[in-house]
């Protein structure tokens, strides 16, 4: 999974993205501090993981992962290139999904490129330019199917679907806020359309700021903003971020607990993503490796076997699978069998989250 971490210049992308892949880029007090996007690959918290190495003393523990890429700050007239418009825009193709940083603080001596805040301006600065990027796209992709259908009828529900999500974006709104079937949103997924990308609003805060974020009316105004486009919202200090990522585990659960918060911005960021993307984790136990593997929610049990290897998936015979809570109350897979929990599915089971698999296949 990768995300990418956009916003206009100085409000705290970079910061954040230390923060959260504990490294040290560049994060000035300047607009283009970072041209180049920075990626960090961060293991993603599972304490399940943590549990079962204590029951099996594996040899190795392995976390799921994801990328975060830091994508330079954009400015207005992006979309035809101004500052670094062209690279930014190439950039955010690549990702999954997009984290847009937006500034919900006041500071003085920091520089914001319109010269005041306004989260809701800023977040409408960026979105308008990715929606006249997916314009230029909608009409190249709509001359495609009006060709095809031509000759092959079956290209007139994409060439109709392609002048509908064309009329949507000349309103100025994202694609993600059109009402669409799965089957069409599928269609526009062959566009790789930027609007269509699923989106996390993260509301950075002071300190101040985000201790009473329930009384913080840039916070406020970006939460409305976010649900009237079916986006997430995360409230976040990026400086605060920054300082836990900086401790050790024991004295950022104290950390933690002073300031009210059970689970950092990262842990908080990461199940976010999850949830907007419909990804879960199967895990596998044993002696060699306890690991976490990501799917997407509705994999069957052969295409999460080839998560693995593919010929778990070509070979595939059945999966004994138990629930992870089941296991530990058990406290070995010896007892949960004896109990019953142990269940042998075939091709047709759909993955749980925290299912404990051992796939059974031929070579």
């Amino acid at each position: 999974m990768k995300l990418g971490i956009v916003g206009l210049p100085n409000v705290g992308k970079s910061t954040l993205f230390n923060a959260i892949t504990n490294t040290n880029v560049d994060a000035e007090n300047y607009p283009f501090c970072t041209i180049e996007p920075n990626v960090g690959i961060v293991p993603v918290p599972d304490e399940r993981l943590d549990i079962l190495t204590k029951m099996y003393n594996p040899v190795k523990t392995t976390h799921a992962v994801i990328e975060f890429v830091d994508i330079a700050g954009l400015v207005k007239g992006a979309s035809r290139g101004e500052g670094l418009g062209n690279k930014f825009l190439s950039h955010i193709r690549e990702v999954d999904a997009i984290v847009h940083v937006v500034r919900c603080f006041d500071d003085e001596n920091i520089i914001h490129v319109d010269g005041s805040v306004d989260p809701v301006r800023d977040i409408e600065t960026i979105n308008l330019e990715l929606v006249y990027a997916d314009m230029e796209t909608a009409e190249k992709m709509c001359l495609r199917a009006q060709k095809n259908a031509k000759g092959d009828k079956k290209f007139a529900q994409e060439a109709e679907l392609c002048e509908r999500a064309k009329a949507f974006l000349e309103t100025g709104k994202p694609l993600r806020a059109m009402e669409m079937t799965e089957d069409e949103k599928d269609i526009l997924y062959m566009g790789n359309f930027l609007t269509l990308k699923p989106v996390i609003y993260a509301a950075n805060m002071s300190e101040d700021g985000f201790a009473d974020r329930d009384n913080n009316e840039y916070f406020e105004a970006v939460k409305k903003y976010a649900a009237a486009e079916n986006s997430e919202i995360l409230p976040v200090c990026a400086k605060l971020e920054k300082d836990i990522s900086e401790l050790s585990e024991e004295e950022k659960l104290i950390f933690l607990e002073d300031i009210g918060l059970k689970e950092s911005g990262l842990a908080r960021l990461i199940k976010a993503s999850y949830s907007l993307l419909g990804l879960i984790s199967y895990l596998t136990a044993g002696q060699p490796e306890v690991r976490a593997w990501t799917i997407t929610k509705g994999t069957k049990a052969p295409g999460a076997a080839g998560k693995i290897h593919s010929d778990f998936e070509k070979g595939f015979i059945r999966a004994e699978v138990v629930a992870f809570e089941d296991l530990i109350a058990c406290g070995s897979m010896t007892v949960a069998k004896e109990k019953g929990l142990v269940r042998s599915e075939g091709k047709t089971y759909e993955m749980k989250d925290g299912d404990v698999v051992l796939f059974r296949f031929n070579v």
